[in-house]
Formats: C-alpha cells, structure tokens, sequence
C-alpha cells in the first residue's frame, strides 16, 4: 500500500485522481470499493483541499478552515459513500444568528424556522411565504429559465432589501452567489440547506480527514502526498498517464480534482481539444475568494453563548458588492466551543474563526509592507467587531493570525485564490470533458451547485461512476 511519501509509485492505474479534495477522496473511495487500482495524488502534505485544517503552538491550537456548515443530505452522502461512524458524527448547528442594521434574528436554519421568521418578523404574507418555498421546490436544474437571482426576489418580494438580506447573504457568504446568478443556483443550494438546517462535523477536520483516510486505505487506494501532477500525457485524444515529478505513471482514467480552467489550459495539450471548447474554458469566470481570521484562546476560556455561527454586518443595507470590500463591513463568525465541536479532547482550546468574502486583485496588488499592513488592520477590525459579543476577548486571546486569497491560492493552487471555484458556465464545460480527451474526467467546484462539502461529494459520486461506466467498456 503506498502512503509514505518516500515511497516510489511503481504500479500502473485503472484510475488516476489528481487533488485529494472531497470530490476526489469520494471518487477515489467509491472506485476503489469497486476494486478497481486507484491511485490518489495531493499537491500538498494532506488530504481534504478546502476541507482542511493547520496546529499551532505545538498543537495547543487547532483552527478548522472551513468545517461549519453543510446540509442535512451530507449525513446520507457519508454513510452511503463513507461509513457509518464518519455520517454519525455530523451534527445540526441549532443556533444561526444574523446581526446587521436591519434586523436581528435567531434561527435553526431550517424551512419551518425560516417561514415562521419571514411571517412573524418580516411580516410576509402567509400565501407569498408558501408560494416562494413551493417555487424553489419545482426548481428543476435542467430547466432553460434564465431567471436571476435578483429577479427572483424581486417577484416575491419587491422592494424588500431586509428580506432579501435574510435570505441571500448566507448563501453569498457560504459560496460567493450575487444577484446576477441564475436563479436555479439559489433555489437548489438553499432548498438544500433550509430543508432541515446546517449541519457540521463533530470531532473537527482533522479526526473526519484521519477517518476517510482510513477508510480509503481500507479499499486498497494508493494515496501519494506532496505529489504535484505536471501533465496529463494523451495519444490519440485518450488519456494515457500523468507526470509527477518528471516520472511518468501509467494509467486508463483520470479524475482532476483541481481547477477545471487550470486542467484544460495548463494541464493538457491544446490540440486534444475543439477550438470551442478551448474558448468556452478560456470564457469560464472564476469565483471569488475569501479572508479568514483565526483566533484561539487561553486553556479554559469560556466563550459567551454567541451563536454557532453569526452573519454580522455594520453596512446599512444588502449590497452584495459591499461584502467583497478590502475595508471590510461585513463578516462571519465560526464558533467552536470545545465542549460541542471537539467532545474527545479534554484540553481543546475555544476558537473562533472570521470569514469575509473578497477580491483577489485588492490584495494581490498590495506590496510586501502593504500587504502585512492590510493583514494586521483587517485582525484588528476584526477583534473590534467581536468584541461586541465577547467585551473581554483581548484579555483571552492567546494566537492570532489572518489568511487572505494570496494564502488560499499558495496553499490550494487555486488560480486567483478562488475560494468558490468557478461561476456557473464552469459546470458544462467540467462535464464534457471526457467527450473531448476520452478517458478525462473532472470533479470540483464549479458552479455554485457543485460546489461546498455536500456539493464536492456528490459530484465525486457522480464521476466515479461515469469512469466506471467508461473502464467497464
């Protein structure tokens, strides 16, 4: 079985996966269930992408990028694809709360809750609550309604930016969504998420990551770290194998868990592909990415209970654009009691975790002394803003520090540091793939449906089994 990273690869594969995101741990499970030769391969020193986690002073400290939240439906995802004991450990966060000038309300996150919200706080009609709820329901991703998502609310309810606040701007945050989206992206990412609340992993990244690592050894998947893929090699508009550090390694299939615009332009020679579909992956916009602030306090820090995870604004109104300033208004706090978030060790500190949404180009452009200064001035807007729940956090605080898209991009490879991955033409050209390189398919975030936890394990499911399908003929 090949894990050390010492170890040579020296095998041929029925099935190559290039990045060990959830797409790509997910694919590689299923396939390697099936018994086929799987060989798994990760660009950094650990599995999980985005799903992903880093220690500090000597472990003391353990700070999850992005473990709060995902929908109901990844508990059956788990248990189907994974095991019992990982769908187990996934738990509903019962206390979601929005605090901004228009209002503030608290909420589980869930279809009744939110209809019971929008009735008795925002006063909406009964019958325009249930029209709305019944409308996304007959959402279909296969319908040719252009519908936006500004136009959508704007027919249920115009002229109520409150509303509209309530219920986008935790979608904007959770994946970079605007007004100018398809409505279809909305209707089925937040029909998920409000159909029985936001859920998350108890036990931390890292226990859920050691976990599915186990279970893909269990199916004989040979994982190879630190294992940056140089080149897809084809013959004959067929994949043949990859290149990983100058080796070349055979193989029938290939899943890429990486960018899809990085796969098709950088990955493959130009030539295996139509000139429109070359266009169509130049044409591919990427997403935005995201800021974080990490903060981790003293052993036996007692948090006040804030909230789960709390949508937080100083901005007057709903402006989408807004959330993306390098000057920050809005945020969003992750946060991780130790009691409820990591019950299996006795001396796990309480942390909390800011997420903005941003631009790359902002800091991209920063210079050297610029950017440090940027960084320690959105840590300070950022302790000011939580101390309006927690007064006495500085006399807490025992680590600190911030990541921003030139971080995510160093450590995901992820072109523009695109948090979200692509918008929504990303996903046509993702599932095509294979029909121009036979052999080479795609599994990532693209589009806003494909994208997240629960998004990212499904569209492994689904190209596992479309290689399944091609290796079987």
């Amino acid at each position: 079985m090949l894990i050390s990273v010492r170890q040579e690869i020296d095998s041929d594969y029925d099935v190559t996966i290039i990045g060990a995101g959830l797409a790509g741990m997910t694919a590689a499970n299923i396939l390697g269930r099936h018994g086929f030769k799987v060989l798994l391969l990760e660009a950094h020193n650990k599995l999980g992408g985005f799903a992903t986690w880093f220690y500090r002073d000597s472990r003391q400290h353990v700070f999850d990028i992005s473990l709060h939240g995902f929908p109901a439906g990844m508990i059956k995802t788990c248990r189907k694809y994974w095991n019992k004991e990982i769908a187990d450990s996934i738990v509903q966060l019962k206390d979601v709360r929005f605090d901004n000038p228009q209002f503030s309300v608290q909420t589980e996150f869930t279809k009744t809750d939110f209809t019971q919200k929008l009735i008795e706080h925002f006063k909406i009609a009964p019958d325009v609550v249930t029209a709305f709820f019944e409308h996304l329901a007959q959402m279909n991703f296969y319908d040719q309604n252009q519908m936006t998502n500004g136009e959508l609310f704007e027919k249920f309810f115009p002229g109520r930016n409150d509303v509209v606040r309530f219920l986008m701007e935790p979608i904007t945050y959770a994946n970079g969504s605007t007004l100018e989206d398809p409505a279809i992206t909305y209707g089925i990412v937040f029909s998920n998420f409000m159909s029985k609340g936001v859920y998350t992993f108890k036990g931390g990244t890292d226990v859920l990551i050691e976990k599915m690592k186990e279970e893909l050894l269990k199916n004989n998947v040979d994982i190879k770290l630190q294992a940056r893929v140089e080149k897809i090699v084809t013959e004959n508009k067929q994949v043949t194998g990859v290149v990983v550090k100058g080796k070349t390694v055979k193989t029938r299939a290939i899943i890429s868990n990486g960018n899809i615009r990085s796969t098709v332009l950088n990955m493959v020679d130009e030539e295996n592909f139509s000139s429109a579909f070359i266009e169509k992956a130049k044409n591919i916009r990427l997403n935005t990415s995201s800021c974080q602030v990490y903060m981790g306090f003293k052993a036996g820090t007692v948090l006040p209970k804030m909230g789960d995870l709390v949508f937080t604004s100083s901005y007057p109104t709903y402006v989408p654009e807004r959330l993306l300033d390098l000057k920050v208004s809005s945020r969003t706090f992750s946060v991780y009691y130790p009691e409820d978030t990591r019950p299996q060790d006795p001396n796990a500190r309480a942390a909390i975790v800011s997420s903005t949404n941003c631009r790359y180009e902002h800091w991209a452009a920063l210079s050297k002394d610029d950017y440090e200064s940027a960084k320690a001035e959105m840590i300070e807007d950022t302790l000011k803003g939580l101390e309006k729940y927690f007064p006495d956090l500085r006399d807490h605080l025992e680590t600190v520090e911030a990541a921003t898209p030139r971080t995510v991009e160093r450590y995901t490879l992820h072109p523009q540091g695109s948090s979200f991955g692509t918008k929504f033409e990303g996903l046509e050209v993702s599932m095509n793939l294979h029909k121009e390189v036979h052999g080479l398919f795609h599994a990532g975030s693209v589009g806003i449906i494909m994208s997240g936890w629960l998004g990212a394990a499904n569209y492994g499911v689904i190209q596992s089994n479309e290689v399944a399908s091609y290796l079987s003929k």
